[in-house]
């Protein structure tokens, strides 16, 4: 009785022919899900996310690890449109002189208006490799002056303490924020799947081992046990990746035991089935029925619970890395950006040090958004 019914029968070819539409469950689901205004959104942002985050060398202007000192915690840069010589089309910027109010001791800049930078698109700048693989220097935008000398700045978003693209290390760090959810799931989904799965069919003295065990999973404090994992590896001298899969680990760890649980409750149902007797009498191993007949029916749970995971995953790594624990420089994910703005007096300063925070909440809105479409299209009641 599987989820998604591949082609069409004979049966619904010919009720088509007599003037009736049949549709698959699949084609009802997508269809009640587009009627989901809230939905189409949420799902359209999340699209928009991860490609910002997959290409995210090309859509930003400079290297995230590029620091310009010169221009410490300049704010985002202003678009202009009218000069002296009168009304552009072309949106431009002044190079930004830096001088010292000689009262505070503090970096002033003062706009250049000899000379206009004119935001261009595909421009050539510093090289990176496209998803990893492919060296070029192509960069979706930047601001070049006629003459094509490129010495000005654009801060879409402002420049952080080491003069370093807010924008470059936001959509950088969203790899790691947006990664940190689908990674997990492709941990935790097939343990709950095992763990859940033989504890509800098999029931008895396997049920009983398997829950005591998910419980004693579920009885771990998730945030002072990840604090203390995060600065295990932290003091480990560990390269950046090997903590950041760590930290995958370790959200893995504390969260495969409560679906694992629900997955066990749903199997306990479903063994009683018409359709699992039926397997069985044709002689199915157990295996088998588990992985055709059952798993296929809670397809739809795995969904939901998919898109609801990830967003506290990603709420749960950026708590890690503004405290520290978490993410560590030379990478950057939305968190660890966050912990530059851990002080009223940074953020007095340089108030778009708190964009990675609206990232944060959008990203998160949106997967609700979406794992509630999700919900409401797969719940049989609704499917029309």
């Amino acid at each position: 009785m599987a989820f998604w019914r591949r082609g069409k029968s004979k049966e619904q070819k010919q009720l088509e022919e007599q003037g009736y539409i049949s549709r698959s469950q699949g084609e009802m689901i997508w269809r009640a899900f587009r009627r989901h205004r809230v939905g189409r959104i949420g799902l359209v942002v999340v699209l928009v996310l991860l490609t910002l985050s997959i290409f995210a060398d090309f859509f930003s202007p400079y290297s995230y690890k590029t620091q310009f000192n010169k221009y410490t915690y300049t704010g985002p840069s202003i678009l202009h449109f009218r000069s002296e010589d009168g009304f552009s089309l072309r949106p431009f910027v002044y190079r930004l002189d830096v001088t010292f109010d000689s009262e505070t001791f503090e970096r002033l800049y003062i706009e250049d208006t000899s000379k206009r930078y004119y935001l261009s698109f595909f421009v050539r700048g510093e090289p990176y490799r496209l998803l990893g693989v492919f060296p070029t220097n192509v960069h979706f935008f930047g601001v070049r002056a006629e003459d094509g000398s490129d010495d000005a700045m654009i801060y879409m978003f402002g420049a952080d303490r080491f003069g370093r693209d807010v924008l470059s290390r936001t959509l950088i760090g969203g790899r790691v924020s947006m990664a940190v959810g689908p990674l997990v799931l492709l941990i935790i989904v097939p343990i709950a799947i095992v763990m859940g799965g033989l504890s509800g069919y098999y029931g008895g003295g396997i049920d009983m081992f398997m829950q005591r065990l998910g419980e004693v999973f579920m009885a771990i404090p998730g945030l002072p046990i990840l604090l203390v994992l995060g600065s295990l590896l932290a003091g480990m001298g560990l390269s950046a990746t090997i903590r950041f899969l760590g930290i995958i680990a370790s959200l893995s760890l504390i969260s495969w035991a409560g679906m694992a649980r629900v997955i066990r409750g749903q199997v306990l149902a479903l063994r009683e089935m018409d359709f699992v007797t039926a397997a069985k009498s044709a002689g199915a191993n157990d295996m088998r029925i588990i992985l055709r007949h059952i798993i296929p029916n809670i397809t739809s749970y795995l969904i939901v619970a998919g898109t609801l995971i990830i967003p506290g995953m990603m709420l749960t790594e950026a708590a890690l890395s503004f405290l520290g624990f978490g993410i560590q420089e030379p990478m950057s994910s939305w968190g660890q950006l966050l912990n530059q703005a851990n002080n009223i007096a940074s953020i007095e300063r340089a108030p778009w040090l708190l964009v990675p925070g609206i990232f944060i909440v959008v990203s998160v809105l949106a997967f609700n958004f979406l794992g509630d479409a999700l919900r409401d299209a797969v719940d049989p009641f609704s499917i029309v």
